[in-house]
């Protein structure tokens, strides 16, 4: 447990690699006398990869890609923020070097990468060997780490430079994007047979093993094949390639397509996601069916509540080590708020960048999916040991809307109190469900409905709800995405999946236009009645109760203290060190009015104000900033443009130095 990141942390006083500072073409490859250190053993060697790692945890994989990596489900709370511009699809907006740390970084890690796969390539124990060793699984390590890299600058910035690491060019070029994932794809396909599956020679989720170099193979054909915003303002850039365009942006210069032969990629990334689920890549991965705690029965929330334990979940096929008092953008970027202060607070602050969208949060879920209130929260803390509501009102911490639930610092074992942004969790980006999710997406594009059926519902019976039956073509297709939405809320695989498919446009549009039927009614009424029957209300009634365990889990019917569940506080008064923070004795909030209207003025109003509730904010703060927060933050963009623009610019330097030949695509800055 966690001990990749221990190997991280002593990185810091014995880099090998001059660190990049600037532009990407600066990194320095080590000198050739720095080789026999670098490869003296397979300990000192993981040193230098180990750099690759905590640079992606500290920078490249930071909050700020996961704040933009929002479908219409979910959004970037602060309105009008530059953290949201790629979110709201306004790229035009952006600067040009807004992401450009990310940029840099991701271009540092993988020249590094491959830097140490070269060098591991002159050792005889890598040329002598005759099956998977540590050197041969240290060589494909540092190679999909390179391959990583080069998928999240295509995820982020569309079509990059490519090849020129570790070398010195007067100039470059962009390169196709389908050409880079060929490259990553033939580079995997060449080292995974060296490496360790997960579970196997103490492999765990905190290396990238063979299971993790299956999965982007899978991942790599998955991207190349599925509907993507290309670029149409450079000549020659995709070579022969023909799409299938769904849509074409003459301002933006570019097209929302898939290639032609989109399935012969689908068919590389289904043989490998069935490797990595079922096959021989599989390894000690398992799916969760059963909780074995005694206090609660939701094996989907038992995934996370790993990480909130500080352990590695069979689910986790990769996760990016951490300890405390290292940065961690879990909970504080992606999970459950809390108004506490940075320093020693029952808990510290959490800001919460990603919210969940009402429209969601009301109508995606089944009654009874586990996954429901394990996935999204009303309520927070406030910093001094109490529950509170979340308000519908931009900012952060407690406003900004209803929030992520899967990473919450009240649910540690030992919440750590003394810093902010330092909990110590770790970030597990890839999950065996979210292969199953993108499995079932390949083989209900590729006609094989029985099976992609199987894998919805397999996460379907262990969330607790009926299964899919008769679905096929374009209804299954969609089956597959509203199951990423239930299942991945917050995670950022539900915008990809929308987007290969064809719908994320279609869907964004739908969604600004029911929020807005939604507001009006709110305004008209003071209630809207979705067509499931559940009502958001202007206003809810809230009151602070006592509970001998005040953390709640499952939802229990008919307390409105405990339903919904998976809430509360912890008990801060057991921590030392912060127990004189905690206020009062009534840490629990009791909430009335969540999904069935309340009249202000009528008798179940006036029972719950004599029994000591409080009219309190709900959906008013919707109306009141309709034009603010729940206009321009809701993917605002897409009104904009006839494809959807979601890609970061490339920083200003990069553009500078290549010649001319690099520029920014789809409307994004120059300089």
């Amino acid at each position: 447990m966690k001990k990749i990141f221990y190997a991280i942390a002593a990185l810091a006083s014995c880099l090998i690699f001059t660190q990049c500072q600037g532009d990407f073409l600066s990194v320095s490859s080590p000198d050739k006398s720095d080789d026999t250190f670098v490869t003296s053993s397979v300990s000192e060697t993981f040193k230098t990869l180990a750099y690759g790692y905590g640079t992606y945890r500290s920078v490249a994989g930071g909050g700020n890609y996961n704040w933009n990596d929002v479908s219409e489900s979910e959004y970037y709370p602060e309105y009008n923020s530059n953290n949201g511009r790629i979110g709201y699809l306004r790229p035009k907006e952006c600067g040009v070097d807004n992401k450009g740390g990310q940029f840099n970084n991701l271009f540092s890690i993988l020249a590094r990468s491959a830097r140490v796969a070269n060098v591991i390539a002159q050792k005889d124990e890598f040329k002598n060997a005759k099956g998977a060793n540590d050197w041969t699984q240290l060589y494909g390590e540092a190679w999909t780490m390179w391959a990583y890299c080069y998928l999240e600058l295509i995820r982020h910035y569309g079509d990059v430079p490519f090849g020129i690491e570790n070398s010195t060019v007067e100039e470059y070029k962009l390169t196709s994007r389908f050409d880079i994932l060929d490259a990553c794809i033939k580079k995997l396909k060449e080292v995974e047979g060296g490496m360790y599956n997960i579970g196997t020679n103490s492999m765990q989720a905190e290396r990238m093993t063979r299971t993790f170099a299956n999965l982007l193979i899978a991942e790599c054909a998955l991207y190349s094949g599925g509907y993507q915003t290309i670029r149409d303002d450079v000549e020659g850039l995709y070579g022969d390639l023909t799409f299938e365009k769904k849509g074409t942006d003459g301002s933006a210069k570019a097209s929302y397509a898939r290639r032609s032969d989109w399935k012969n990629y689908y068919a590389i990334a289904q043989t490998y996601f069935r490797r990595v689920c079922t096959g021989e890549a599989k390894g000690s991965l398992s799916l969760i069916t059963n909780d074995e705690r005694s206090y609660a029965n939701n094996p989907f929330q038992r995934g996370f509540q790993y990480v909130m334990d500080m352990e590695i979940s069979p689910e986790s096929i990769w996760e990016v080590g951490n300890v405390a008092p290292n940065q961690s953008e879990r909970p504080y970027s992606q999970g459950r708020p809390s108004n506490g202060a940075n320093t020693n607070a029952a808990p510290c602050k959490v800001f919460s960048g990603i919210r969940v969208n009402p429209l969601t949060y009301y109508q995606a879920f089944e009654d009874g999916d586990k996954r429901w209130d394990a996935s999204a929260v009303v309520t927070g803390s406030d910093g001094k040991g109490n529950e509170i509501l979340v308000s519908l009102k931009s900012g952060s911490k407690c406003d900004g809307g209803i929030a992520i639930n899967k990473w919450d610092i009240n649910k540690m074992a030992s919440p750590y109190v003394i810093k902010c942004r330092n909990s110590g969790m770790n970030y597990a980006f890839f999950r065996l469900p979210i292969a199953m999710l993108e499995l079932a997406e390949v083989d209900a594009a590729l006609g094989e409905n029985n099976e992609a059926l199987s894998l919805l519902n397999q996460l379907r019976n262990r969330a607790g709800v009926s299964d899919l039956s008769g679905l096929s073509g374009d209804a299954l297709v969609k089956a597959v995405v509203d199951e990423f939405r239930r299942e991945t809320l917050g995670e950022g695989p539900l915008k990809y999946a929308e987007l290969r498919a064809g719908l994320f446009y279609e869907i964004g549009k739908n969604m600004r236009a029911e929020l807005k039927t939604v507001i009006a009614g709110l305004e008209a009424n003071g209630y809207y009645t979705f067509p499931n029957g559940r009502q958001i209300s202007n206003y809810v009634w809230t009151k602070m109760v006592h509970k001998d365990q005040p953390l709640t889990f499952d939802a229990v019917a008919g307390d409105p203290a405990l339903t919904p569940g998976w809430r509360g506080v912890y008990d801060y008064s057991l921590i030392s060190t912060v127990a004189s923070i905690v206020s009062g004795t009534n840490h629990n909030l009791a909430i009335e009015g969540l999904f069935t209207y309340i009249d202000p003025k009528g008798p179940v109003a006036a029972a719950l104000e004599a029994d000591g509730y409080s009219k309190t904010d709900w959906a008013i703060n919707m109306v009141n900033q309709k034009d603010q927060l729940w206009d321009y933050n809701m993917l605002s963009g897409i009104d904009l443009a006839s494809v959807p623009l979601y890609y970061h610019p490339i920083p200003l330097e990069t553009l500078r130095k290549s010649g001319g030949h690099v520029t920014n695509g789809y409307g994004l800055p120059q300089e």
